[in-house]
């Protein structure tokens, strides 16, 4: 059995180190695996920001492209197209609210002059060059006065300033250093820009029914230090410092609009071939709610070691449980040999007894009445005792199948008591056993069985004898009301023999056990009695305890509810 023992938790032990070893090994693979999933987050994230910047930049520069002529001879030309292509689309709400003012340039004498676009009319008139289009009227100033190229945009120019210069009507296209016949200057409405197409976009490439899961900020390139242009969420003012990725917004051109101009634009008036997404009058800048990628990642991997820990662990408490389940299985099946065993010792002691007393019957003592007599009461004390034992196995096979008890009824437990005194009367006399009993008056009845009662009473009363009696010879069986908070009846029996082991005390309630001073003894039983005592006080919704000492005796205490105001048995 030791052996046995020993190999199951050695076994046992194994798993630990396989299961701690498997755990390891997936912890390094968990966490291959999350770096892979970062970059892999990290790739479609940008993805979903190029398709952004495309839809924005595109949104904006086909909107201005709806006012752009095809071509012209000249500026008058440009300029009158341009007024039939507004009252062709200034039903289309979106070119107000994406263009505040339309304004052309055309050189005269060295020094551009401006027309603007008025929304009522639909025609062009003269303006002042406002204050903040200085820096592209001194531009298109050196672009006519003969300089080769623009210069920089200086800074400090509004990023919603967009122009784009016409053309002569020529093909194939004008050779570079040609001068231009006009530009086209763009100046688009923020509030609408800020308050509408940026959330509509990033929600449409960024969100998932109706939730952002990202922090966006949108900031211009021209001038860091200004305010954000754009905020999903005002508390994310930290987002560009510590941003999972970026994307260059508003990188339109429109050089050679409309069906005049350059062949090969893709949406947003970029060539797919020159795309970077790194250019752009605005950044934009991207972090998950999370905090950043990496922590989303890190909360998947430890959900995900959580989910492997506990599938872990519950092998481990699994195969734990199921040794532990198998001792118990052979501890139980050891119990039951023993049982068999003793059952089969207990048997043929008084059948080999009224065997013995049945074959001198038939011989000369039949005619000595002082043997016949003694022969009688040894057949009936063996048939007695084999009485016993055939109806205590015939308790335990039924509480097993749930039968403990009958029809319940009010049983006054004062005659039960007497009962089963009577019933060890010969017992006690055998055993010079004096019984004190201490019966309350006023107890009340109780709901139950009274022959389960009985029986189980009477096996206290019998193993007191068996076991406890000791050299005074004294039992001792006390019943008494218990007022709490239900009503109960309390009986109590106790010996004053050597009383119960510590070790003994927690398994003495356990079928087929028996104490090593039983076994040492050879005292008769078959380890069920106490153990259909529980189940009998049990199936009345009562309790049963021990309580002993070394040296002091035993006690068994047991409470069985009182049954409501009915009559007595």
């Amino acid at each position: 059995m030791n052996r046995q023992h020993s190999t199951s938790w050695l076994f046992v032990g194994a798993l630990f180190v396989l299961c701690g070893t498997l755990g390891f090994l997936q912890y390094r693979w968990i966490g291959e695996v999350s770096v892979a999933a970062r970059e892999r987050l990290r790739a479609a994230l940008q993805a979903n920001l190029e398709q952004l910047s495309q839809d924005f930049n595109s949104e904006i520069a086909n909107t201005c492209r709806l006012l752009l002529p095809p071509g012209a001879r000249d500026a008058e030309t440009a300029e009158r197209e341009m007024e039939i292509r507004y009252e062709q689309w200034k039903s289309r709400p979106a070119l107000r609210q994406i263009v505040e003012q339309v304004g052309l340039a055309t050189p005269h004498d060295g020094a551009p002059t401006l027309r603007i676009l008025n929304w009522e009319t639909g025609r062009f008139e003269d303006r002042a060059w406002p204050e903040k289009w200085q820096g592209i009227a001194s531009r298109i100033e050196a672009r006519t006065g003969g300089a080769p190229g623009p210069p920089e945009m200086p800074h400090g120019e509004p990023d919603l300033l967009l122009q784009s210069p016409i053309f002569p009507a020529q093909r194939p296209f004008p050779p570079m250093g040609r001068r231009e016949l006009a530009w086209v200057i763009f100046d688009l409405d923020l509030p609408h820009i800020r308050s509408v197409i940026l959330p509509e976009t990033v929600e449409r490439h960024l969100g998932s029914g109706g939730d952002l899961a990202y922090e966006v900020a949108v900031v211009s390139r021209m001038d860091p230090s200004s305010p954000p242009i754009y905020l999903s969420d005002p508390q994310a003012i930290n987002t560009p410092r510590n941003a999972d990725a970026s994307i260059g917004l508003l990188d339109v051109r429109l050089e050679g609009g409309g069906r005049g101009g350059r062949g090969g634009r893709g949406r947003g008036g970029m060539d797919p071939r020159d795309r970077g997404f790194d250019g752009g009058r605005w950044q934009m800048f991207v972090r998950h709610r999370a905090g950043s990628l990496e922590a989303v990642v890190a909360q998947a991997r430890w959900r995900n070691l959580a989910v492997t820990g506990g599938v872990l662990l519950l092998l481990v408490l699994t195969l734990t449980a199921l040794v532990r389940f198998t001792r118990n299985a052979q501890r139980l099946a050891k119990l039951q040999m023993d049982f068999v065993a003793g059952v089969s010792h207990e048997l043929r002691t008084p059948l080999t007894a009224l065997y013995t007393a049945g074959h001198n019957l038939r011989g000369r003592v039949a005619h000595q009445p002082a043997q016949v007599e003694r022969y009688g009461e040894m057949i009936q004390q063996e048939s007695g005792r084999l009485k016993d034992l055939v109806e205590q196995v015939l308790r335990f096979a039924s509480a097993g199948a749930g039968r403990i008890i009958q029809e319940p009824a009010p049983v006054a437990i004062g005659r039960v008591i007497e009962d089963s005194i009577e019933a060890s009367r010969t017992m006690l006399q055998s055993s010079h056993c004096e019984v004190e009993t201490h019966i309350a008056p006023d107890l009340p009845t109780v709901m139950g069985d009274s022959l389960a009662l009985q029986h189980a009473l009477q096996n206290l009363v019998t193993n007191a004898v068996k076991y406890g009696a000791g050299d005074q010879h004294w039992v001792g069986v006390t019943a008494a009301n218990v007022n709490g908070a239900r009503p109960e009846v309390e009986i109590r029996v106790a010996d004053r023999g050597p009383g119960v082991p510590a070790e003994e005390q927690d398994r003495i309630f356990d079928a087929f056990y028996r104490g090593r001073r039983a076994s040492a003894e050879q005292i008769h039983g078959a380890g069920l009695g106490l153990n259909l005592v529980k189940k009998i006080v049990e199936a009345h919704g009562g309790t049963i305890r021990l309580k002993s000492a070394p040296g002091a005796g035993a006690e068994f205490i047991v409470r069985i509810p009182a049954a409501p105001a009915g009559g007595v048995a």
